[in-house]
């Protein structure tokens, strides 16, 4: 029997609510180690809500979820902060918001270390030096000690995600990081997210409508529509030769 290919998440029937909304309805959804996910789909599709679920942002009401070999619990409020075990799994997990929530009394510098000092208590020194070459990494090397005040939206998304990395994540989770930028800002980002997608040293799952760059970066795509995924395949296949009827009519439209 073959040995099965290692999983970063695996989702097997799970649905969310938010009261009488069902926005997850029986997903069932394997993430593969190394690779770069795509989640497309109309807005209200389920897409955010699936990848918050991954780092306990949001607890499904029902069905199993595997994250990093670890099972997670069932029910109950999203993770507390404290929670030991949420602790432990996020440090191994970079997320990546639309919003990009730095701290506005700290550098870009500060703001990348920041975790690592104090979370991870990791030498001072070290860290500083790991974050300038994060910094160097996503094009900011010379905006080390600039305030987020001081920087563009989409230089300040770069800082988010050189933050994201500095704890060495094994996963990186990205909810439509440049839904909040012009054309411009928006291709910077993109380009540092290209180069990470590349390396294929960390599982990448991204939430967007950035269809190139699901094309040119992505291994899969999974669609989404009303808290179902409806089609799920290699990245090239599902956007240029998509199978179900309601992803081709969504592409035509959008494409």
């Amino acid at each position: 029997m073959a040995e099965e290919a290692p999983v970063s998440a695996a989702f097997r029937g799970v649905t969310k609510r938010f009261g009488a909304l069902e926005v997850l309805r029986g997903i069932d959804l394997d993430v593969r180690r190394g690779e770069v996910l795509a989640l497309l789909g109309p807005s209200g599709g389920g897409k955010s809500t699936l990848l918050r679920l991954v780092n306990g942002l949001e607890v499904r009401d029902a069905g199993s979820l595997r994250v990093l070999d670890t099972d997670v619990p069932l029910g109950g409020p999203a993770a507390a902060p404290t929670d030991p075990f949420w602790t432990a799994l996020r440090r191994r997990i970079g997320f990546v918001f639309q919003a990009f929530h730095l701290y506005p009394h700290k550098t870009a510098l500060e703001n990348v270390t920041l975790a690592p000092v104090t979370v991870a208590r990791l030498d001072a020194a070290a860290v500083r030096e790991r974050g300038l070459a994060l910094l160097e990494r996503v094009g900011l090397a010379e905006k080390a000690d600039a305030w987020p005040r001081q920087l563009s939206g989409g230089q300040q998304q770069r800082v988010a995600i050189a933050r994201a990395l500095a704890m060495e994540p094994e996963m990186l989770l990205f909810d439509e990081p440049t839904s909040a930028l012009d054309p411009e800002m928006s291709a910077e980002v993109i380009d540092v997210m290209r180069a990470l997608a590349a390396q294929h040293d960390r599982t990448l799952i991204v939430v967007t409508h950035e269809f190139g760059f699901a094309r040119e970066a992505a291994d899969r795509v999974a669609f989404l529509e009303h808290g179902r995924i409806l089609e799920v395949g290699a990245a090239r296949d599902v956007l240029e030769r998509p199978q179900h009827e309601r992803t081709r009519a969504f592409f035509e439209r959008v494409l």
